[in-house]
Order: C-alpha cells, then sequence, then structure tokens
C-alpha cells in the first residue's frame, strides 16, 4: 500500500510540474481550431505550429503575423508562471572565531538586602477563629 501510495505522489508531483491550469485544458479546443487554420493556410503540420506558436519560431511568426495576435493570446500556456521554491540552508559546525568576552567579577558589594515587609504570620488577621 506504501509503494503505491509513493507512485501515487509521485504522480501527482511530476504533473503539477507541468504547470498545467484547468483553463490551458479549456484552451484545447482553441489550439485544435487554430492549428487548423495553420493546415489550411500555411500547409503547416503540428510540429511547424508548435514551433511557431511556443518554440524558436515564435517571433518571427508574431512579426509577420499581427492580425493573428488576439487568437494567439487565447491559446493555452501562453501563461506567465510563477515559481515559488523553499532553499535549505545548512552551516556545518564551524567555529567562526568569534571572540569572547572576559567576564567580569565584582568582588565588592553594595547592595544588601533588607526585608521590607512586615511579617504578615504574626498578625490576628490570617489566625483560625477562636471559640470564646
Amino acid at each position: 500500500m506504501s509503494k503505491l501510495f509513493s507512485i501515487a505522489l509521485s504522480l501527482l508531483l511530476l504533473i503539477q510540474s507541468f504547470n498545467l491550469d484547468m483553463v490551458d485544458v479549456a484552451q484545447l479546443d482553441d489550439f485544435l481550431t487554430h492549428a487548423q487554420f495553420h493546415k489550411q493556410k500555411y500547409g503547416d503540420n503540428l510540429l511547424v505550429f508548435i514551433s511557431k506558436h511556443y518554440g524558436e519560431l515564435k517571433k518571427q511568426h508574431d512579426i509577420e503575423h499581427r492580425e493573428e495576435h488576439k487568437d494567439h493570446e487565447e491559446l493555452p500556456f501562453n501563461h506567465q508562471t510563477c515559481s515559488h521554491f523553499t532553499s535549505a540552508f545548512v552551516l556545518n559546525a564551524i567555529d567562526f572565531g568569534v571572540p569572547k568576552s572576559t567576564q567580569v567579577t565584582d568582588t565588592a558589594s553594595n547592595f544588601f538586602y533588607q526585608e521590607s515587609y512586615y511579617p504578615v504570620q504574626n498578625s490576628d488577621i490570617f489566625q483560625p477563629p477562636k471559640a470564646t
């Protein structure tokens, strides 16, 4: 059971690393429609279409076909991503040689404690009641 859980968790992390959103899944129809448009108008196959919109031919295609800019914005996987990650910063046990100050010892004491309260246990308030 633990192996199955480990495999499922690994697959989940793999799928999340592709950065797929539900918006991208919903835009797959626009992707296929625009690919058909390129096939009919320019004779592009799927690999050339992907290269023109996501690969090395993207800049050239954007310059030459500015009228299709609105269609290009509706294609999936064209969003900006922001990845947050944590990094562990671990220091080994290395002595950095921080100088230690010497301890100050005061031999002459100018303070003497004197009891400043009246002994409470001798007062009549805290004594048990007496029967008369």
